[in-house]
This record gives structure tokens, C-alpha cells and sequence, in this order.
């Protein structure tokens, strides 16, 4: 039988583990942020998806799913319901074929506006919790684990 790991070793871990207090925040910061952004029909990950298409030229499929820090599978899984939602629209590149371009139709424009009110009393109101904390270093430590 192996050994057990003691207890003590599971509550220095419960204390100490970054991985493990990054994860409850980001639980808890996607509960708040859906929560806030009911009211237009969209969870933080699809407000989150849509700005990243409110770009000047429509991107592929790979920036996004770069920015985004998700696999192109997950991204197009993403895409469908705000596809036929019709608030995103699926072209093929012109300059390359293979490629698909992704742009924002009207309506998905007007949703994303109406959700930004909702997005920004959120973010102020996260940032107002975390007042003793230097906001931007946070954000920097963070990039440079991603």
C-alpha cells in the first residue's frame, strides 16, 4: 500500500498553491462577470470572444484563438451558438481559401455595445475590491504566466 501523503502536506498546498488560487479566482471573477452580463444574453466568454472580433479587419481563426488563450476546436465549438445567433459571421479568407475570416454582424455589434455598460460597472467594481493591490502589476504578473 502506498504511502499517504500527510495532511499537513494537503493544507500547505491549500495555502501556498498559486495554480490553486488563480483557479478559485478566475471561478469566482466568471460567476460575477456572467452574473453582470445576463441581462443582454451573454456569459463573460462570449462577451469576451465578440470584442475580440471588434477589430478594424476581420482576423482568422488563429489570432483569435491565440488572444484568447484557447485551442482553434474550442473557439469554433464557441463560435456556433453566436453564429446562429447571428451576431458572428464565417466567410472564407479571399487571400487564402483554406482560411475563414470572422466578423461581427450588426446585431452582433449592438449586443456587444449594450454589454459594455454591464462589462465596465463589473470591471470597476472588481477593481474597487482590490484596492490595496497594485492592478496593473497584477495584471503584468498574470500576462507573464500566459
Amino acid at each position: 500500500m502506498p504511502r499517504a501523503v500527510p495532511f499537513a502536506t494537503t493544507l500547505h498546498v491549500r495555502d501556498h498553491c498559486l495554480c490553486l488560487v488563480v483557479q478559485q479566482a478566475a471561478r469566482a471573477l466568471a460567476r460575477r462577470f456572467d452574473e453582470a452580463l445576463r441581462p443582454v444574453g451573454l456569459t463573460h466568454g462570449q462577451f469576451s470572444l465578440l470584442m475580440s472580433l471588434n477589430r478594424p479587419q476581420p482576423p482568422s481563426i488563429g489570432p483569435v484563438a491565440e488572444l484568447l488563450a484557447m485551442d482553434r476546436t474550442t473557439l469554433t465549438a464557441n463560435l456556433k451558438p453566436l453564429e446562429r445567433r447571428g451576431l458572428v459571421k464565417t466567410t472564407v479568407d479571399p487571400a487564402d481559401r483554406r482560411g475563414r475570416l470572422l466578423t461581427l454582424t450588426d446585431a452582433g455589434l449592438q449586443l456587444l455595445q449594450s454589454a459594455l455598460p454591464h462589462w465596465e460597472r463589473m470591471n470597476e467594481e472588481t477593481e474597487r475590491l482590490l484596492a490595496q493591490t497594485d492592478i496593473d502589476a497584477l495584471r503584468a504578473g498574470l500576462r507573464a504566466l500566459s
